[in-house]
């Protein structure tokens, strides 16, 4: 992918760490914690590729995880220092590097994890299927495997792919416009399906479960998900079946059906 066909998550995450307090964390360190089903990861090593801003490298942290983060945009590498600074509880034991997972070299480098944890990053990489690969391989034995990745919508999937487009070519001044147009649309979209169920249809009204969904912001979802580019998507079964042959077993499994946004696997990998 060029330079400008590549969204720039880091900038999105640098607006999103404004808004981050406690509460946010803890939303973060439940949900980690819900994920794994875990209470604490004292003694493990947590490998976060596409680390973002920082959030769940630092929720893993704070459940006692040796951290290393890893993300290709020079911004997100910042915003997760930025974290480790402000509310890292060692920061010896949270490590933070500027790279790709689909380098050879740097994968072949990193100590393997018992908890390799990519959500929401390596459809963005223009290589999904080998940056799925390189990061399984990472994890250790008797360890954790959890991503989460844009589910296939066949025709739904390729008009997203369009609305990015849109959102990558328009002016830096116009991009905000552009997501609160489809957001709105969108939105209205879900307030007319909760009136259709006799449910509160105000728009907007799931904005504030966002932030209890993971610690999350809504808006700053909105302008990834608008936004984010390289895009690629996948049916389940193109995810487990070719980790099952590697030797994964599948954990864990959320879908979002025929809708839009990720499905969510965890899977383990028994020791031989």
């Amino acid at each position: 992918m060029t330079k400008e066909a590549r969204f720039a998550f880091g900038m999105n995450w640098k607006s999103f760490l404004s808004a981050l307090d406690e509460d946010r964390i803890d939303q973060a360190i439940e949900s980690l914690r819900s994920l794994l089903g875990v209470e604490t990861l004292a003694g493990k090593r947590f490998l976060d590729l596409g680390c973002g801003s920082g959030l769940f490298s630092l929720a893993a942290q704070r459940l006692g995880a040796e951290v290393m983060s890893i993300d290709y945009d020079e911004h997100s590498v910042a915003c997760s220092e930025e974290l480790r600074e402000k509310f890292g509880t060692d920061s010896e034991k949270w490590e933070i590097r500027q790279g790709s997972v689909l380098d050879p070299d740097l994968m072949q480098s990193l100590e393997s994890a018992d908890v390799v944890y990519s959500w929401g990053v390596l459809h963005h990489t223009a290589a999904m299927n080998d940056a799925i690969v390189m990061a399984a391989e990472r994890a250790r034995p008797n360890g954790l495997f959890c991503l989460a990745i844009y589910n296939d919508q066949g025709g739904g999937s390729r008009r997203w792919l369009r609305i990015k487009k849109i959102y990558n070519a328009l002016p830096t001044l116009l991009q905000p416009l552009w997501v609160v147009t489809v957001a709105g649309v969108y939105e209205l979209k879900f307030a007319l399906a909760r009136a259709a169920r006799f449910k509160n249809p105000l728009p907007f009204r799931d904005w504030q479960a966002k932030r209890k969904d993971r610690g999350m912001s809504a808006w700053h979802d909105w302008v990834d998900w608008v936004g984010g580019l390289p895009f690629e998507v996948a049916k389940p079964e193109q995810i487990v079946i070719p980790l099952r042959k590697r030797g994964f077993v599948l954990e864990n499994l959320k879908t979002v059906g025929n809708g839009w946004g990720c499905n969510e696997y965890v899977f383990s990998l028994p020791e031989k």
